[in-house]
């Protein structure tokens, strides 16, 4: 006789995770003509899997619920995006090669931040630390999710300024959002016990952590540069083949600098580019990179399965129609204003700026800075403050992830490309083939 079946939670999982892999593999193609991108198909799974007996249903995947278990896995999948976004940037450092990142870093950053802090201040009624907190949470364009706007694979050639210009702000804009997250944090606190604020916070929490970021990011990438590439033929890490290394400069460069209070995420990327920059042309760069995306394609489906299932559980429950209005107006508005207010000037086509100004994707990295705020603050209404943030993320992923594919499609024609050169997709927001 056949027992009942009651299987092991251990076995569910491994079977889940089973499935996953497989997914990951197969549904870039899958998708790549169809009116759905990766992300919505995760989500949705993560909904429905919610909704029937096993352990996503018992977990109560809420990040109400588990705050530093959802600021850890959002902080992992971020500095894996990083390294990898580092690593497939063809073009040279520079100042002036780099036009358009400082552009949206020095200029539409911080124009977003300001007025989503506005909005949350007046329209939502939020106190000024809880909607700076929210804005320095939603303004960075996400690393993890931009992944189909960003530049291709080393050595590619698919590189033009609007998939650089969207790629390099991914990677300098986490690291650059990270002081107004302080400030907020810092603000909170100095409301309680009335203490001056503005000195430490522009000397510690400003020039301290972003100069010991950048330079400690830049000598862990040239020593691991130098290991790869430079030491004797017997010995160089580059004849391994291995491009698991790229985990590990991942974890050293943002363990280093994290002990030493600097900024991990700034770090990640500056090793990257300056790992990168030891041997552009090599091979080697090649296997890292993809080693880092399948990683980190993995690990962005696990966590966009719990987010499914902590929508259907009930994240969003809290919202009123001002938070809705809110966070079309952030997408919609805030983001593709001070996106053209940063470039203006720039010498590049106005549909290409309109492209950068409107694919600022938000995702894991807000998860991750809403997270380590109401973890390190005292805050009241953070259920709210997770469902607007909850909400624009869906909004993001849907609006973004069903127009990414027919826009850069009908970009690369313009620019005289064939947009069905490459029979694999990335993995990112893969949305409608079209043509």
């Amino acid at each position: 006789m056949i027992p009942p079946i009651h299987p092991d939670p251990y076995i569910l999982v491994l079977t889940g995770a089973g499935f996953l892999i497989a997914l990951v593999a197969w549904l870039p193609l899958a998708l790549k003509r169809l009116p759905l991108s990766l992300p919505i198909v995760c989500i949705a799974a993560g909904a429905v899997l919610s909704a029937v007996p096993g352990p996503l249903r018992d977990l109560h995947a809420s990040p109400l619920a588990y705050p530093e278990l959802t600021e850890r896995f959002a902080e992992f999948v971020v500095i894996i995006a990083l390294m990898g976004a580092g690593l497939k940037l063809d073009r040279i450092f520079g100042l002036w090669r780099w036009a358009v990142t400082w552009r949206l870093i020095l200029v539409t950053l911080p124009l977003s931040i300001a007025a989503i802090t506005l909005l949350g201040g007046t329209w939502l009624g939020l106190s000024s630390p809880v909607a700076l907190l929210l804005a320095a949470s939603l303004a960075p364009t996400d690393p993890v999710l931009a992944s189909d706007v960003q530049v291709g694979p080393p050595k590619t050639g698919e590189e033009d300024e609007v998939r650089f210009g969207l790629t390099s702000e991914a990677g300098v804009n986490d690291g650059a959002a990270f002081p107004f997250v302080h400030l907020a944090i810092t603000l909170t606190a100095a409301g309680a016990t009335g203490k001056p604020w503005a000195v430490e916070w522009l000397t510690y929490n400003v020039l301290w952590e972003i100069g010991a970021g950048v330079a400690g990011g830049y000598l862990i990438g040239r020593a691991f540069g130098w290991l790869a590439f430079r030491v004797s033929a017997e010995t160089k890490l580059a004849r391994t083949g291995d491009g698991l290394i790229a985990l590990s400069a991942t974890f050293v460069s943002y363990g280093l600098t994290e002990i030493i209070h600097s900024y991990g995420f700034l770090s990640v990327f500056v090793t990257a580019l300056t790992f990168r920059a030891a041997h552009r042309t090599h091979d080697f760069n090649r296997q890292m990179h993809d080693t880092t995306e399948q990683i980190e394609r993995l690990a962005m489906m696990a966590l966009l399965l719990l987010f499914g299932a902590a929508l259907a559980d009930g994240l969003l429950r809290g919202l009123v129609w001002t938070d809705v209005a809110a966070a079309l107006v952030i997408l919609l508005v805030i983001r593709p204003v001070t996106g053209l207010i940063g470039l203006a000037g720039h010498k590049a086509e106005m549909g290409e700026k309109l492209t950068i100004a409107f694919f600022g994707i938000r995702g894991v990295g807000s998860i991750y800075y809403l997270a380590y705020g109401l973890n390190h603050a005292e805050i009241a209404g953070g259920e709210r403050l997770w469902a607007i943030a909850g909400l624009v993320i869906l909004i993001s992923i849907l609006l973004h992830g069903l127009t990414v594919t027919p826009v850069m499609r009908l970009l690369d024609r313009k620019q005289g490309r064939d947009p069905d050169a490459d029979a694999v997709p990335p993995p990112g927001l893969q949305g409608p083939g079209g043509g």
